[in-house]
């Protein structure tokens, strides 16, 4: 076993303590304040949030999101309002939820020292801090895998009532929050059912086994007697969450078949590393590449994983690598590992997308796991150093999101406000750009909305087929159908972009037909600019000469 991790004394523990509160400080202040607009997501789940609640499975059927989060923003909605701060301060309150239940999983997960390095590093990461300022479902995933661990750990602990139906129920709210959950549930399932073996094969043996985050018991005490039927009662609650899910479950495959993620293309398994280094940047960062900081946070978070599970400190300077693995890491590592690689297989079988956001239900545990791993660096001045270098990276990142624009929208509407005219047409190409851009453009029924490749309004998007109806768009009879409802009295607004997934050129040539078409004038008022926006756009007028 390695040694006791030496606790912070005197004015290291001065300097750390009053740091820390600082950070944590920081971290709240940063999940409630960002400059930018609502960009697609956002203003897609507000328009189906402010639904009547029994319209909001129907538009999700369309959408392809569980109900869970939709459901609490609405009635969020009711209560402050459906601006960009009101809205995003229901996923601020769950980023600000989670740090406390930080604090105890990481007491749980490996004492105090684990507590208070995961809380601060999950007050500056920038991952965390995004999506507290994002109007979707992220931020509660990661407040209820916090939850959960703490559930599974105290069913494991004392199965009682009341303890199985906590985890029951916050394996429910996972599965009908985000569909990644599926994966996660199932690992964690898998994880018991292998522990639940060993403990019976070992019962009366002297070695130890230790499930996902539990206290590993002494190298020479045997397994307690009658341990594999705690785990078997964790494993029925978490089948009981799981049986809740299934009212759903028609809706799901209706989804599954239907929606997707047409938007991007599926991934390969490079992702595994991709959602992690996904983990480290500002999430609204029109980079590709990355940033230093970004990278460094990367490494540190690699190489704390890799001392968690392999690493114990000998001594102030030595560090040994067991290559069996550290018993307290094996569960969560499995679980957090397993999970990428299961959610990407998915992926790939089902031609589904990637982003690093649906990573969001093993971000927790992978910092847990982190946090652990600093614990093998039994000099109290480099253990510090190295969790405020993480930090420091986080916050440079983090503080980036302030000004970070995620959508070109507000450029957009500020002309369409003061330019255009009641009457006139606003059409969208791809629809995608329709939701933020409706959502801040002023007296939105005096204007004739319309999309391409559906010729619907722009509130919401219908990914029901998505790529089979935008291969099916005709730019030429877009064309035709615009300037026939515009005539000569009122102009076109071509709000549009390039580069979407199985548009092709079909937006280009929307923009080009126009401007080719005999009667009109042509001006660009906004260029896209997608080294500044996540969700750049142009906006083109088309006036006829005679106006």
């Amino acid at each position: 076993m390695s040694p006791e991790v030496p606790a912070l004394t005197g004015r290291l523990k001065t300097v750390a303590a009053i740091t820390a509160g600082l950070v944590i400080a920081g971290g709240v202040f940063l999940r409630f304040f960002t400059h930018s607009a609502l960009w697609l997501d956002e203003a897609l789940t507000v328009d189906i949030a402010r639904l009547p609640l029994h319209a909001i499975p129907g538009a999700l059927k369309r959408d392809g999101a569980p109900p869970l989060f939709y459901f609490l923003l609405h009635f969020w909605i009711g209560i402050f309002g459906n601006s960009d701060e009101a809205t995003r301060s229901l996923s601020g309150l769950f980023g600000v939820l989670t740090l406390p239940v930080a604090w105890f999983v990481g007491r749980r997960f490996g004492g105090r020292a684990v507590a208070w390095t995961l809380v601060v590093l999950f007050a500056s990461a920038p991952f965390a801090v995004y999506y507290s300022t994002e109007t979707r479902m992220y931020a509660l995933v990661i407040l209820l895998t916090g939850c959960g661990f703490l559930a599974l750990q105290r069913a494991i602990e004392r199965p009682r009532p009341g303890n199985l139906i906590s985890l029951a129920v916050v394996t429910a709210a996972l599965l009908y929050s985000q569909y990644w959950a599926l994966y996660l549930v199932a690992l964690v399932g898998l994880w018991l059912l292998i522990d639940l073996v060993m403990l019976r094969r070992r019962e009366r043996s002297a070695e130890p086994v230790a499930g996902p985050g539990a206290e590993p018991a002494s190298a020479s005490a045997p397994a307690e007697p009658g341990a594999w039927k705690r785990q078997w009662y964790a494993l029925i609650a978490l089948a009981v969450g799981v049986l809740a899910f299934v009212p759903w479950v028609p809706t799901f495959y209706y989804q599954s078949k239907h929606t997707g993620t047409p938007w991007a293309k599926p991934p390969n398994f490079a992702a595994v590393i991709n959602a992690i280094t996904g983990f480290t940047d500002n999430q609204g960062s029109t980079s590709t590449a990355g940033t230093n900081q970004g990278r460094l946070l990367a490494l540190i978070y690699f190489a704390m994983i890799a001392l968690a599970l392999f690493g114990i400190g000998k001594t102030q300077r030595v560090i040994e690598l067991d290559l069996h693995t550290r018993p307290r890491a094996r569960g969560t590592t499995f679980v957090v590992v397993g999970t990428l690689f299961a959610a990407i297989a998915g992926g790939i079988l089902t031609s589904s997308a990637f982003s690093p956001r649906y990573a969001s239900v093993v971000f927790l545990p992978l910092l847990v796991l982190v946090a652990f791993g600093t614990t093998t660096l039994l000099s109290p001045r480099i253990r510090v150093a190295v969790v405020a270098v993480a930090v420091a990276a986080g916050l440079v990142s983090s503080f980036q999101n302030i000004d970070t624009f995620r959508t070109q929208s507000p450029k957009v509407a500020a002309v369409i406000n003061t330019q255009a005219q009641p009457g006139d047409l606003i059409a969208f190409c791809p629809d995608q750009l329709g939701p933020s851009v409706y959502r801040v453009v002023r007296h939105q029924s005096a204007y004739d909305m319309v999309t391409f490749p559906r010729d619907t309004g722009p509130q919401l998007v219908n990914w029901v087929d998505y790529e089979r109806n935008v291969h099916a768009g005709n730019p030429t009879a877009f064309i035709s159908m615009l300037t026939a409802r515009a005539g000569t009295a009122h102009r076109i607004w071509l709000v549009w972009a390039q580069g979407y997934q199985a548009y092709g050129v079909k937006c280009e040539q929307i923009a080009a037909g126009l401007q080719a078409t005999a009667g009109l004038a042509t001006r660009s008022w906004v260029v896209l600019k997608p080294t500044k926006y996540y969700e750049p756009m142009n906006l083109t007028e088309f006036a006829p000469t005679g106006s």
